[in-house]
């Protein structure tokens, strides 16, 4: 494996990917200034999977994602995330202001994380569920940063722990520009050219059909669940704990850890029975937290952590499996398509799960059951060949 563009590529997914939940981790601060739902910050996540979703479609339709240099798309999307996310810090002034901005940032993350996942295929593809998987830990990292540096409590303010994820997001533009594209997905001489739509037509292949769908699954639970942990983790601490930043990057970041192990993992078993085991660890955690919740304290952080390293623990191998999947010139428009109806998925349980919050508290967990479940019953073609 040619370690340094890994190193280059996954460490600027990190900051590239601290975007996506800056501002969730000032949720409680923009609760307070900006007279704001619980239900209302998950719109606010929402406004980024639009954005997201929107992006996606819009590289998988045109097949831009295969007409122009990864790494060139990558570094201008990270900029102008940086920008989006540095608005909604300095000039937003309420939620619709705040929802604008949010989903210019989803927009812009459509050009970084499916664009880093094809750079990671263009640079070590025979080792595509390893790589994927320190990818995708360092976005579930990313994802649990601004809860950390919020933890820090330094005094800064909310707007700071943005302005943090804004230079980090520059940082990767600039990375990922100097490392330029991989040598393995170089369009063929004589290939055919991009149809409109390129990423629909892989959905013929059964393969692709059964990852893709099993990844639907694993998205009704994930981002539902990053968006409710500190909602969780104050419910089971109180609210006279304090903070719940330093808990919530635990059990988002300890992910990060999942990713890695499955990674180890899939080079013996493979990645399709890596993933069939994180959801089947996943779904297990859904139908247990609601009776965990008068657990000694350590037993349900043990719980949640579990948790939180099984939720994103199958997100590499289904990348990795679909694709291996598709021909190598229509990786990028594949990966896209399939990233933009997982994602409208998240809106949907987002949506339903922060509305049902203050109606039946941590039972929101059975919410999320049956997407691991779903899941796992569609991958069951791929990890029962495997």
């Amino acid at each position: 494996m040619r370690a340094y563009p890994l190193a280059v590529i996954v460490v600027a997914q990190l900051f590239g990917t601290s975007l996506w939940f800056s501002a969730n981790s000032a949720g409680e601060d923009l609760m307070r200034a900006w007279a704001l739902q619980a239900a209302d910050i998950g719109r606010l996540t929402i406004a980024v999977q639009l954005g997201f979703i929107l992006g996606t479609l819009g590289f998988a339709l045109s097949g831009l994602a295969d007409r122009f240099a990864a790494s060139r798309i990558f570094a201008v999307c990270a900029v102008l995330g940086a920008a989006a996310n540095a608005g909604f810090a300095l000039l937003a002034h309420g939620l619709g202001e705040g929802l604008a901005w949010r989903f210019v940032v989803g927009l812009a993350l459509a050009g970084v994380y499916p664009l880093g996942m094809k750079l990671v295929v263009s640079w070590v593809p025979q080792h595509a569920g390893a790589a994927l998987a320190w990818l995708v830990g360092m976005l579930t990292l990313g994802t649990a940063l601004p809860h950390g540096v919020r933890a820090l409590d330094v005094g800064w303010g909310w707007q700071a722990t943005l302005l943090v994820s804004s230079v980090l997001a520059l940082l990767a533009a600039v990375m990922i520009f100097a490392l330029g594209d991989g040598p393995h997905l170089a369009r063929r001489a004589g290939a055919p050219r991009l149809r409109l739509g390129e990423g629909l037509y892989a959905l013929r292949d059964p393969r692709f059909r059964a990852s893709a769908f099993g990844y639907f699954g694993h998205q009704w639970e994930l981002y539902a669940f990053w968006t409710l942990v500190p909602l969780l983790v104050t419910a089971a601490r109180g609210a006279a704990a304090g903070s719940p930043s330093g808990p919530a990057f635990a059990v988002i970041g300890i992910g990060a850890a999942g990713c890695v192990l499955g990674g180890v993992l899939s080079r013996r078993i493979g990645s399709a029975r890596v993933a069939a085991v994180a959801l089947a660890v996943s779904a297990l955690c859904c139908a247990i937290y609601p009776f965990a919740t008068d657990w000694p304290p350590l037993l349900l952080a043990a719980l949640m952590l579990v948790w939180g390293a099984s939720v994103v623990a199958d997100s590499p191998h289904f990348s990795a499996l679909s694709a291996r999947a598709c021909a190598p010139e229509s990786v990028g428009s594949a990966l896209a398509f399939q990233n933009a109806i997982g994602f409208a998925i998240t809106m949907a349980s987002i949506e339903l799960t922060t509305r049902l919050w203050p109606l039946i508290g941590d039972r929101v967990a059975w919410v999320l059951l049956p997407g691991p479940v779903l899941g796992l019953i569609a991958l069951r073609p791929l990890w029962r060949a495997s």
